[in-house]
């Protein structure tokens, strides 16, 4: 790799390209990762291992599946996060600071308190009854549920506080960055941008120094409990990363760099999860502990490398208005929301009818993605769950021109 002075002159356009113009790019993007995380959350109910404990576990668990899940486990929610920034960016443009943080309350808040009511609590019931410290009847259950009383130890995520977010705990973490990052937005907005003269090794290795320096630091002392208060290792990953997607934004000459290092970036992301496994996986439990600071080193290298090959993919190849688009980009939040609680409801059905290895993924899979779809067509259609589902209502009256205009008039990304 040919390395670059850092302050090398910048050939490509740095100009924002002008408001009208739609990231096609980012819109695909944003759907497949979404995608990515209701198949990650359906593998959750088949990978075997201890350290992979989820709300249900079938039968027909494999070993196998360690090694996709662990590639994706490492860098799929960075890669959310990054898209959030990116989205705060995009609708920053023509939105003043009061409204934006007006907006993001209302359409991160609304949907995660009645995600959380009406939602998910399929999941904690199955999970309760499953362990055996929940008696089935799911209308008594909620019946305790949304009293907020403490359950019996253990039976289920967050029994101790009486309720859960489970998978809805992206909207509080999203909501609380987006109100830090208002109130630093003064600052900066004065900061020059880390990103913007990046070029050639620079932009692929000095962008992970700050995840493995919050993950050398913080990391030992803070566990990924998913209790937002205390969540200081995740928080520090997780803003960065969004504070990525912000920087980069529409800065031409960042993305032109991506594309360009694209196929480097997934080659050396590829090699180095292989290292990076043999190191944490294939090594003596003593010696992996020992060398433990440089395979969290290795891991971190690992996700940026992953997050630039994706990111110049997609500015290469997902740039276009695709047909399935406009559906997709409407559907990632009511399918976010709703394809937890599917992949558990089907699978506590399921799970006790012992159909096989093969016809039980499939009909939960296919069961998930039915639901996600049939429910989504219902949402779309009613201005009263629209907003319940984070989609914005729906203008009964609106001419062709002024829905085209609205159409080309940026993008929409991060939930």
């Amino acid at each position: 790799m040919t390395a670059a002075p850092i302050t090398a002159p910048i050939t490509a356009p740095t100009t924002a390209p002008p408001p009208a113009t739609r990231r096609h790019d980012i819109d695909a993007l944003r759907a497949i990762a979404f995608a990515a995380l209701i198949l990650y959350h359906w593998g959750m109910l088949y990978v075997a291992g201890e350290d992979w404990g989820w709300h249900l576990k079938s039968a027909y668990h494999a070993q196998w599946l360690q090694l996709p899940m662990i590639a994706m486990n490492r860098w799929r929610m960075d890669l959310i996060f990054l898209i959030s920034g990116l989205s705060v960016h995009f609708l920053l443009r023509d939105t003043r600071i009061g409204r934006f943080i007006a907006l993001r309350s209302w359409r991160l808040l609304l949907p995660l308190i009645f995600g959380m009511w009406v939602v998910v609590p399929i999941q904690p019931y199955a999970e309760g009854v499953s362990n055996g410290l929940v008696q089935p009847g799911f209308l008594a259950f909620l019946a305790r549920y949304y009293t907020g009383a403490t359950w019996p130890q253990g039976a289920f995520a967050g029994w101790e506080h009486g309720f859960t977010w489970n998978h809805l705990w992206y909207l509080a973490y999203l909501w609380t960055y987006t109100c830090v990052f208002a109130l630093l937005l003064p600052l900066l907005r004065r900061l020059p941008n880390p990103l913007a003269r990046l070029r050639n090794w620079h932009l692929v290795i000095w962008p992970a120094v700050p995840l493995m320096i919050a993950t050398l630091v913080l990391q030992p002392h803070f566990k990924d409990t998913g209790d937002l208060v205390h969540d200081w290792y995740r928080h520090a990953v997780y803003f960065t990363v969004f504070l990525y997607g912000w920087w980069l934004g529409t800065n031409e000459g960042v993305w032109n760099e991506l594309a360009r290092l694209r196929r480097r970036s997934l080659v050396s992301a590829i090699g180095l999860f292989a290292f990076y496994i043999a190191c944490a996986l294939a090594l003596p439990s003593e010696i992996s502990d020992a060398l433990e600071p440089f395979i969290w080193i290795l891991r971190n290298l690992y996700i940026w490398w992953m997050l630039c090959a994706i990111l110049g993919y997609a500015r290469t190849y997902l740039n276009r208005p695709f047909r399935w688009l406009p559906w997709a980009t409407e559907a990632v939040y009511p399918w976010y929301v709703l394809h937890q609680s599917l992949i558990v409801g089907i699978a506590f059905v399921l799970l006790p009818m012992h159909l096989g290895p093969i016809v039980e993924p499939a009909l939960v899979l296919l069961g998930t993605v039915a639901g996600c779809a049939l429910l989504h067509a219902i949402i779309r259609r009613s201005n009263l769950l629209r907003p319940l589902f984070g989609m914005k209502w729906k203008r009964r009256q609106a001419s062709a021109a002024s829905m085209s205009l609205a159409r080309d008039s940026g993008v929409s990304v991060g939930a």
